[in-house]
């Protein structure tokens, strides 16, 4: 490996590597506003000046100069510290001194800078410039004046989210950062401007004047907004979540985060499910306990174990889960079902609905094929994911289903089940040619009657064209909820002879249905006695007969795991709200009322059990080695029908109760189906 001296001292470095990078390797901070190591490199903010010999007797920018073998690097020379003076001085000619009621003060870059590598005043007496501020939307509020025109925002919104909607107009002293025609940012990856931006020229709107960061108390855990498990940091003061970032994982998330993950949590506060409710006489009324679980278990013993049954929801922890299946399989009853999509997974081997190629490693594959799946809306950092790969020029991306923007390029194949019953010859090329060629499989191909022959022909598809070779399975299905993997993975589908999420809302199939936080289903048509355990009163807790009071995600911890197969844990941030109690020790305490006593106390014990009775919740954050497995043996063999493969997520902002409960969830969902035009305040 080549080797530079940094102050003297020599580092060893990768071919490559640019002078800040190699004076970072030896320890030495250099500051910097522009540069972002996964961005592209600007050069505009002159703020990581160094000296470099052999070279001109100047400062030069380390983020732009490549390192060379034998450079000498000075990174504190008395040139070097009076040029980043200089530079600071000149950044904060215009800026304003809003550091009292500015959101990032506290943790601002320019004030950690100015601090560190400033002057002690300024020389520069003329009067400042003013900018106007822009719309760009519901999660970004702009304050335009302080910005320095680092482009960060702009080389995100364009490299990253593939949405050019920023952009520097003018010049010189002119010079702005703008959305083109005053449009909003259309981009579901929007927030991350925010983190992005060095010095509060852009900040979450949701957020404005909530909170002084100093406040907060932060809690690492786990988003299930989608299914990818992304890495966060939930921020609280008292027994609120202000705010969540993205925390780095470089297998899952990098160092994104959704828009939906960010802001969905206002809707955590609101229509919350905070006490038992009874129906009586067609009224609802405020019930304890030991009324509501007695009135539970009093329908349940009543009832034939064949005239019960359960469904999951999508934000459930495997916890809840697997004391759920416990009890009701206890209870004599093969009625049990977590796949709310109606997807025709869960028979086979583990393989068969997982995304085998992880998140990360789909960035090497060469072609890949999307057979009903949007992933722009079902999993935008996935998305992100593959426009990146397919920036680098190396992928080629394949359609089956909608045709949308996807912010890359791709072939449109066609639009559903005729297609796949006979794919045209450049999709075969396409993937026979490739030497890492995936599949990417959503619920909108394998829902409904014709799911099961859909899967049969995909993974048909899959073995003819190579997708399973000695080290590589390019075999991927992509989930759309949080909770879908856990429940496969613990059994949570229908026992023998037991009737699926369709069957059981058919009238007159039950006599007792139990939705564990299950609100993406429509159980009006159902006769049944109902009973709702969830957090939030929406669909599933509308019609209930027993209402009982359940924590959202930050108010419990819980295992989760994700499309991809790595099981994380999610702490609690908070506590659940008034008589609200955490879904698993509401089961556990019904089984009790039922003569069923569950063998737990704990949720220590529960999750001993729950590992004992299936490893691989054991293994926090581990990523299994692609297992090969024979594609062609799944789903059942049949006629596929004509059926358009839409995506299952309808509206990724409103696709579950804690988001439909958020008013900035419904402003991005407005923004979505048609232009809004808002005021700069």
């Amino acid at each position: 490996m080549p080797i530079a001296k940094v102050n003297g001292v020599e580092t060893e470095f990768e071919p490559g590597m640019t002078v800040l990078q190699v004076a970072e390797r030896a320890g030495h901070e250099i500051p910097r506003f522009c540069y972002h190591e996964r961005l592209s490199i600007a050069g505009n903010c002159r703020m990581c000046l160094v000296e470099v010999k052999p070279g001109p007797p100047k400062p030069q920018a380390s983020c732009a100069l490549p390192a060379a073998e034998g450079q000498e690097i000075f990174t504190d020379t008395p040139m070097v510290k009076k040029a980043r003076e200089g530079v600071m001085e000149f950044l904060l000619i215009n800026h304003p001194l809003d550091c009292p009621i500015c959101d990032q003060g506290g943790e601002c870059d320019l004030q950690d800078q100015a601090m560190g590598y400033g002057r002690d005043g300024s020389r520069y007496a003329e009067n400042k410039r003013a900018v106007e501020e822009k719309n760009m939307g519901p999660t970004v509020k702009t304050f335009m004046t302080r910005c320095i025109q680092c482009t960060r925002c702009v080389r995100f919104i364009t490299e990253v989210a593939g949405v050019p909607d920023i952009g520097m107009i003018s010049r010189g002293e002119s010079a702005e950062i703008t959305t083109y025609l005053e449009k909003n940012i259309d981009s579901e990856l929007s927030g991350n401007v925010n983190d992005l931006c060095p010095v509060g020229a852009l900040t979450h709107r949701p957020w404005q004047y909530h909170y002084r960061p100093w406040e907060l108390k932060k809690t690492e855990t786990i988003d299930v907004m989608d299914a990818l498990g992304s890495n966060i940091r939930a921020d609280y003061r008292g027994s609120e979540v202000m705010r969540v970032l993205p925390r780095v994982h470089e297998g899952i998330n990098e160092e994104w985060l959704s828009d939906k993950s960010r802001y969905v949590v206002d809707g955590l506060t609101a229509r919350r499910l905070d006490r038992p409710w009874l129906r009586e006489n067609g009224k609802l009324r405020p019930a304890t306990w030991d009324e509501a679980l007695g009135a539970v278990a009093a329908r349940l013993k009543a009832a034939p174990a064949d005239r019960i049954g359960v469904i999951a929801g999508d934000l459930q922890d495997a916890e809840s889960m697997k004391a759920t299946l416990d009890l009701f399989r206890a209870l004599g009853s093969a009625n049990t079902d977590c796949r709310q999509d109606g997807a025709a997974l869960g028979h086979g081997p583990r393989e068969s609905w997982l995304f085998n190629s992880g998140l990360q490693g789909i960035e090497n594959a060469d072609a890949v094929l999307l057979i009903g799946v949007n992933p722009r809306v079902e999993a935008p950092l996935l998305n992100a994911r593959l426009r990146k790969a397919w920036l680098k020029g190396g992928l080629e991306v394949g359609v089956i289903g909608e045709q949308v923007d996807l912010t890359y390029g791709y072939a449109y194949l066609g639009a559903g089940s005729k297609t796949l019953a006979k794919p045209p010859k450049s999709a075969m090329d396409f993937l026979t040619k490739a030497q890492r060629p995936a599949i990417v499989v959503g619920a909108g191909a394998l829902r409904g009657e014709t799911g099961p022959a859909a899967l049969n022909a995909i993974g048909a598809l899959a073995k003819k064209v190579g997708v399973i070779t000695e080290g590589w399975n390019g075999f991927n299905v992509l989930h759309s909820a949080a909770a879908r993997v856990g429940g496969l993975d613990m059994g949570f589908v229908p026992g023998e002879g037991g009737l699926a999420v369709a069957d059981m809302l058919k009238p007159g199939a039950l006599d007792v249905l139990f939705l564990l936080g299950a609100d993406e289903v429509d159980p009006t048509g159902s006769d049944a006695f109902r009973v709702y355990l969830g957090s939030h009163g929406d669909r599933g807790a509308h019609g209930a007969d027993v209402i009982l009071p359940g924590a959202a995600y930050t108010e419990k911890s819980g295992l989760y795991v994700n499309t991809e197969g790595r099981v994380q844990m999610a702490e609690r941030v908070v506590f659940p709200k008034g008589d609200a109690k955490e879904d698993w020790a509401v089961i556990r305490a019904l089984s009790g009322y039922v003569g069923q006593t569950l063998p737990y106390d704990t949720l220590e014990q529960l999750r001993a059990r729950l590992m004992a009775d299936h490893p691989t919740f054991g293994r926090i954050d581990y990523l299994a080695a692609p297992a090969a497995f024979d594609p062609s043996t799944l789903g059942a063999k049949g006629d596929l029908g004509d059926v358009a493969y839409v995506s299952v997520v309808a509206d990724p902002y409103l696709s579950n109760p804690i988001a439909r409960a958020s008013a900035t969830m419904a402003e991005l969902s407005a923004q979505r189906t048609q232009p809004v035009v808002m005021a700069a305040e």
